[in-house]
């Protein structure tokens, strides 16, 4: 075959319907367009990394509450304390990189992920890590605002989001979504800024730490009974909402940064009950 396309001129020299260049041309041009894509992907992997890292703080500065006023994400960013909780004893720990542990990478890789039963899976997430990311805004050394990842499935994927609580660990500040593939206008409305404000004040768990808040069907109005625990559901996307409530549950319960919120609580008890006894002594 080689002599005849020698003798021929080259094999760009066939005709245009010869088989074999036909195939020798689109055999080229694929191993072109791959020496292209894979060329791409590696420089530009430094900067989707550094713009998803972007849009992750940004999301964070959002829930929290935080203004940029004419700063930069970054300069924005300082205001915001990174760590990292051991979801079993909800005690910080040093084993990782607080500024660099990614919990949703971990939660993949066996050397940190914890399985999870049917019982404990509500969210349907099949596994866990054993660490998890939390974002503090302190003022000195107080705890102003407390910032939590949660993720769960809906309808059709799984939602990924950050629910912020007030310094007592149980007072919704605020919550958003970043990532879903719910149907817009239906599940997609988890993304709506006047819905997420809905949650604003609410209660995540009971007097006896049992999460309880939930979406239910229909609008809560002031004489919904335990209202403080209820979100509006979203209109047409019952099993969105119920994911909503199961994954917010989760997180926030004893499989979740239940064991961390718990010692929050147990703190701003016990530094209420001293400062009244303080009170009473001096008068």
């Amino acid at each position: 075959m080689m002599k005849n396309i020698n003798r021929q001129g080259g094999f760009f020299h066939l005709p245009n319907d010869n088989m074999v260049k036909t195939i020798g041309v689109a055999t080229l041009l694929c191993l072109v367009c791959s020496v292209i894509v894979s060329g791409a992907a590696t420089l530009l992997k430094p900067t989707q990394v550094a713009n998803a890292l972007l849009d992750k703080k940004n999301n964070i500065l959002a829930v929290s509450g935080i203004e940029l006023d004419g700063k930069t994400v970054e300069e924005a960013f300082t205001q915001i304390e990174a760590k990292v909780v051991d979801m079993a004893t909800g005690e910080f720990t040093t084993e990782v990189n607080a500024e660099t542990f990614d919990q949703r990478k971990a939660s993949k890789d066996p050397t940190y992920r914890v399985e999870l039963s049917d019982a404990q899976d509500i969210a349907q997430i099949g596994g866990r890590s054993k660490f998890a990311n939390i974002y503090l805004v302190k003022d000195g050394d107080q705890i102003e605002k407390i910032i939590l990842p949660i993720k769960g499935y809906g309808l059709w994927s799984t939602l990924y989001g950050f629910i912020a609580l007030e310094s007592d660990a149980n007072t919704v500040s605020g919550i958003t979504f970043y990532e879903h593939k719910e149907t817009p206008g239906l599940g997609g409305e988890i993304e709506n800024k006047k819905w997420q404000a809905s949650w604003k004040g609410k209660q995540i768990a009971d007097v006896n730490g049992v999460p309880s808040i939930q979406l239910i069907k229909g609008v809560v109005s002031p004489g919904t009974v335990d209202s403080g625990y209820k979100i509006d559901g979203l209109a047409g996307a019952t099993l969105t909402s119920n994911g909503v409530t199961n994954l917010v549950r989760f997180w926030m319960g004893q499989d979740g940064f239940g064991p961390y919120l718990k010692k929050i609580r147990a703190n701003k008890t016990q530094a209420a009950v001293t400062t009244a006894g303080e009170i009473s002594e001096q008068g």
